[in-house]
């Protein structure tokens, strides 16, 4: 095979759900915008739908296709994005719930779709989505008097539990909410592990479902293996890869596999990567390509096959460290030309 494996554990999955449901005493959603944070969302929805999840959120109410085909109409699908023009066609026909974000989309909402189930989404500090706490007093009688299913906020900084941002944004939450009767929702993953007064009636947890920070006991959901296409000997002094960038000190064996910058391998990790063979750490040398890597396996005492990029000795968000960002955007930048064998649930 001349492509990647990418192995997905459903089981996982759904063990990390259940983890951080344990954690609290409300309703636990889960959050599977972006593909299932590349993982696959019908596969992921259906896996969380069979352990009892009966609400998920997207970011945009085109993600809600997959889903609605995968599960049918049972499922709570929330949409962050809310009510945007042109939307009104699938939230119709999908019985999706925007979490609508303004005094615009909550005109647009009334007006296009009378009595059809919505969400509000207030800003309480974070400065990206929802209404602020002087257009939410605006509209509040008017909003709460249609019964909307959730009033939700979202924390900027519940990754840093000491950050004065966590208990500035509850309380600005509280300030804007409480005495309503809709459920509230302020926890994502960050937010589940700050405590039970984030917890408020449901938690929407994302990255934590798929093994990521800052969830640090979350059970590991994905492996990624790939293949060597050749490997060759190189000569002290010789060089590899583009631009001449890595030139062997020692006479070394090169494997070249396929991967590269268009599977999601950020170009960064050029001459800083580390793949395995089995507990042998194997560097990356040479840049990244659009295709392939170049690794350095002068040290192993066999041609290896495959050599794994994430796996036992190396997690999403160790790969992110190295990739200077943040394990989101491993997981959502996972390429299409994996071949993905889905596992559990």
């Amino acid at each position: 095979m001349s492509t990647g494996r990418l192995i997905i554990d459903l089981d996982a999955v759904v063990a990390n759900w259940r983890a951080l449901d344990a954690m609290t005493n409300c309703k636990t959603g889960a959050v599977v915008k972006a593909n299932g944070y590349g993982l696959g969302a019908g596969n992921v929805a259906k896996a969380l739908f069979k352990e009892g999840v009966r609400q998920f959120f997207v970011a945009v109410v085109e993600e809600a296709v997959a889903i609605r085909e995968e599960l049918g109409p049972k499922p709570e699908i929330c949409v962050f994005s809310g009510h945007m023009k042109g939307d009104t066609g699938l939230i119709r026909d999908l019985g999706l719930t925007p979490m609508l974000n303004s005094v615009e989309q909550l005109t647009l909402h009334f007006e296009a779709l009378p009595a059809h189930p919505f969400g509000i989404q207030l800003d309480t500090g974070m400065n990206r989505l929802g209404m602020e706490m002087q257009e939410w007093a605006a509209v509040a009688e008017l909003a709460l008097s249609q019964d909307p299913r959730l009033v939700m906020s979202h924390l900027a900084c519940a990754d840093e539990p000491d950050h004065p941002m966590n208990p500035y944004q509850l309380d600005q939450f509280k300030k804007m909410t409480d005495g309503i009767t809709a459920p509230r929702s302020l926890a994502a993953t960050g937010g589940i592990l700050l405590g039970p007064e984030y917890h408020f009636d449901l938690t929407r947890p994302g990255i934590g479902l798929y093994g990521g920070l800052p969830f640090e006991n979350a059970t590991p959901v994905i492996e990624l293996d790939l293949p060597v296409v050749q490997v060759r000997d190189v000569a002290e002094g010789e060089v590899v890869g583009y631009g001449n960038a890595w030139q062997a000190a020692r006479p070394s064996r090169i494997a070249t596999i396929s991967g590269g910058y268009a599977d999601g391998i950020a170009r960064i990790l050029s001459d800083k990567a580390t793949l395995y063979h089995g507990d042998t750490a194997c560097p990356l040398v040479g840049r990244v390509s659009m295709d392939l890597l170049t690794i350095d396996v002068t040290d192993l005492p066999e041609t290896p096959s495959k050599l794994t990029l994430i796996g036992p000795q190396q997690t999403v968000d160790d790969l992110a460290r190295a990739a200077n960002t943040i394990g989101y955007e491993v997981l959502t930048q996972l390429g299409a030309r994996y071949n993905r064998k889905t596992f559990g649930k």
